[in-house]
């Protein structure tokens, strides 16, 4: 099924609204088998985005348009869509009572300006927003059904997901049935997870699709296969990627490094404190800004300065002298110090080289060194990751993270871990 995209705004077009709307649609589409053909982003011009929207609905199956719902002048996609499918606007009678309630919850007086959202081309039929005041609509042209949305995210997605992409699934051949599983990564770059794979199954089968995603600190894989006779084969290969990858697969949802890692210390009953020199307090941000994180985490220490890892953590001076603040040693004494302090169970402590000045041949910037584990068991490993300073304490804090994940899942894989070519590693 050919499935095209149409979105508007001039606020787009300048950049000061992202799009992440059209990568909304279609990772959902994607998800049930259905691929967009092509997308298009115009400005709030009557002319181009009539001419596009009768562009685009020929020789497609279906067009989603995205965006000028709304009550302002320069919201013109019912318009376009009236001289399009040659149908003259008119007071939709549902969408006015759609609008009415929507008011009426709110406590909210509408204007004329709003009452704009019910101008629909005639007889056209609905698409619930149970979220916003302006309705969506569809209607087919060109053998295209046309699917008018609002452009307000959430709004968007509920739609999608409640109303047009079980329509569009319905479209489907009988035996497309999409299944999918999804995991989150740390320890691998995009590149060398892809070649890793392919190293290992050269026979990797076409009918299941990889789909790699980038981003910092978790890097997204993904399997799919659109056949139901095809389910079973997804099941074998995803048995073969977990035994490849192991405990680099941090989670198969959405969760982020954080909020599996106090999950797990939840469940354990367990709490943590962190000691951060060169992350400045990431590492406690990153926690705290789980929901329920207060049950596990009750202290953190940013000890930047020499003199306050001594008198906060009680880090010898003698060690500061002899070995700099960027040393086994200090990150050591920095975590039984957070430990004692905080009375927490488990704990990280990082001090490092974050740049772009303060390196020197024998640590040079991107330099770190990490200490993790509980006053009965501390382990210890230097880092380097040169980039800039924003990179550096990002992935140090991601890092200082998945180390107490490794932990509390009492998962002792440290050669393989440190061996990745993600990240260099010096003993």
């Amino acid at each position: 099924m050919r499935i095209n995209l149409l979105l508007t705004g001039h606020e787009l077009m300048t950049g000061d609204t992202l799009d992440s709307n059209s990568a909304m649609i279609a990772q959902l589409c994607f998800d049930q088998g259905i691929q967009i053909a092509v997308k298009s982003t115009i400005p709030d011009d009557m002319p181009l985005l009539i001419s596009e929207i009768e562009r685009l609905s020929q020789g497609a199956e279906v067009l989603i348009v995205n965006g000028g719902l709304g009550p302002t002048s320069d919201d013109l996609t019912a318009e376009a869509l009236s001289k399009v499918v040659g149908r003259p606007l008119a007071v939709h009678p549902e969408a006015m009572a759609h609008l009415q309630a929507w008011s009426v919850r709110r406590n909210y007086a509408l204007s004329e300006a709003n009452n704009k959202q019910a101008l629909l081309p005639q007889d056209i039929e609905l698409v619930a927003n149970e979220l916003g005041s302006a309705v969506g609509f569809k209607i087919t042209h060109n053998a295209c059904l046309i699917i008018c949305t609002p452009g307000v995210p959430h709004e968007l997605n509920t739609m999608m997901v409640n109303e047009i992409l079980p329509e569009l699934g319905s479209m489907l051949p009988e035996n497309i049935q999409p299944k999918r599983v999804r995991y989150r990564i740390f320890g691998y770059g995009e590149s060398n997870l892809q070649q890793a794979i392919h190293e290992q199954y050269p026979d990797w089968p076409e009918q299941v699709e990889l789909g790699f995603r980038a981003s910092m600190p978790l890097l997204e894989l993904k399997l799919k296969v659109d056949r139901k006779q095809d389910h079973a084969l997804l099941d074998v290969w995803k048995s073969k990627v977990e035994q490849l990858l192991g405990a680099h697969i941090v989670t198969q949802d959405d969760s982020s490094l954080a909020e599996v890692v106090v999950k797990l210390l939840a469940e354990r009953k367990l709490k943590v404190t962190c000691a951060e020199s060169c992350t400045g307090g990431k590492i406690a941000s990153l926690i705290t800004e789980v929901s329920g994180s207060s049950k596990v985490f009750e202290a953190g220490f940013v000890t930047y300065a020499n003199h306050i890892k001594t008198s906060v953590l009680g880090v010898s001076k003698e060690i500061l002298n002899a070995h700099g603040a960027v040393s086994e040693a200090v990150v050591e004494q920095m975590l039984k110090g957070a430990l004692k302090a905080s009375k927490a169970d488990l704990g990280v402590s990082v001090s490092g080289i974050a740049g772009p000045s303060g390196g020197s041949d024998d640590k040079p910037v991107g330099t770190v060194w990490l200490a993790w584990g509980s006053k009965e068991k501390v382990r210890t490993h230097q880092f380097y990751f040169p980039g800039s300073r924003l990179f550096f304490q990002k992935i140090v804090s991601a890092l200082a993270l998945d180390l107490l994940r490794r932990e509390l899942l009492d998962i002792d894989e440290k050669a393989d871990y440190f061996q990745t070519r993600r990240y260099r590693s010096k003993s």
